[in-house]
């Protein structure tokens, strides 16, 4: 075994002119109210490692500098290593809207939550694509409101004392386990 070089590994890699050839896991994913801006560069990251569709930033959600939008966070550049160049992104504040546009698209919405009725991520099934993968607040998670408008909701099961994981640690979680279930 032998550690790779940044350039052997690029080699195996797209860029950001072959990025329309690359099959991609049709998901878009939703992020509402995420306070840290390093868990929001942190998502653009593992985003583009699973080559998603679309990130919908929402609520009070930081975003980065673009120059359509007043005041974007560099910390947002600095955690996502230039992923926000490959990543199709937008901001929309309320994300009522982003949820009334996936499903006039027939596109499932399915939170990231503990509810009543959520199942484990390790049960998703091929069928649940196209997805929007809602993720709420790091304290707070998806309102109720929000978790009203959704078909679905998921969990991952927690077997310590803490309730839940690191927002961009369970959506990573989340997001590899989709894209396996799209590759296979």
């Amino acid at each position: 075994m032998k550690k790779l070089t940044h350039d052997e590994i690029a080699k195996n890699r797209s860029t950001l002119e072959s990025l329309h050839k690359v099959k991609k896991l049709p998901v878009y994913v939703l992020l509402n109210s995420i306070r840290s801006s390093y868990n929001v560069g942190s998502i653009f990251r593992t985003s583009d490692g699973a080559m998603i569709e679309k990130l919908h930033l929402c609520g009070y959600t930081p975003y980065p500098p673009h120059p359509e939008l007043p005041s974007g966070k560099k910390d947002v550049l600095k955690t996502s290593l230039g992923s926000t160049e490959s990543v199709k992104w937008e901001y929309v504040k309320d994300p009522k809207e982003v949820i009334k546009q996936m499903k006039e698209k027939g596109i499932k919405v399915g939170a990231l939550e503990l509810t009543t009725k959520s199942f484990p991520y390790y049960e998703l099934k091929k069928d649940i694509f196209p997805l929007c993968l809602l993720i709420g607040n790091e304290i707070s998670g998806v309102s109720q409101e929000l978790l009203d408008l959704c078909d679905f909701s998921i969990e991952i099961p927690q077997f310590g004392i803490k309730q839940s994981l690191n927002v961009a640690v369970a959506y990573g979680v989340t997001i590899f386990k989709l894209r396996e279930i799209f590759d296979s």
